[in-house]
């Protein structure tokens, strides 16, 4: 199998593993394939402005603290795309987003909470996901480390 994402990692020099899981409809179900929840990392595309995005990785368990990710940033505002422009700005449909292998090469911000593990991220293609060293992986994208999540309730 090859996607765009897979053929970054690659290009990268990433040492990965593919999983096939099937379909997935919570974090507690990817989780239940061997992965513990903080490791399942969601991605996220977070609009600053016009045709200005960037990627938000967040572990399982939390949620974006949006005042801190915009003190970070620096902006009054930010928001999450509709699902159509999401796939727009990235080439990815939603659950299957990463960084890699976008259509274009947004900025990265990381929960520094994720450093130190070994993390699932997609793979742009729905019912599989990649398991990557979070350092190196965090090093490719030249990631912004932050303490940018809350847990989740």
């Amino acid at each position: 199998m090859s996607t765009p994402a897979l053929d970054a990692l690659a290009a990268a020099g990433l040492r990965h593993q593919v999983v096939e899981h099937g379909p997935v409809r919570s974090l507690d179900e990817a989780a239940a394939l061997g992965v513990a929840v903080p490791d399942v990392v969601k991605t996220l595309v977070v609009r600053r402005g016009d045709d200005d995005y960037l990627f938000v990785l967040v572990p399982g368990d939390r949620v974006i603290s949006w005042p801190r990710l915009r003190a970070l940033l620096g902006v009054n505002r930010l928001s999450l795309p509709d699902a159509d422009t999401a796939k727009a700005v990235t080439g990815y449909e939603r659950g299957a987003i990463t960084p890699f292998g976008a259509t274009t090469r947004w900025p990265v911000v990381a929960d520094e909470r994720i450093r130190g593990r070994t993390i699932t991220l997609g793979t742009g293609r729905h019912g599989t996901a990649v398991l990557v060293e979070a350092d190196a992986a965090l090093a490719a994208l030249a990631a912004t480390l932050a303490d940018i999540t809350d847990p989740a309730d």
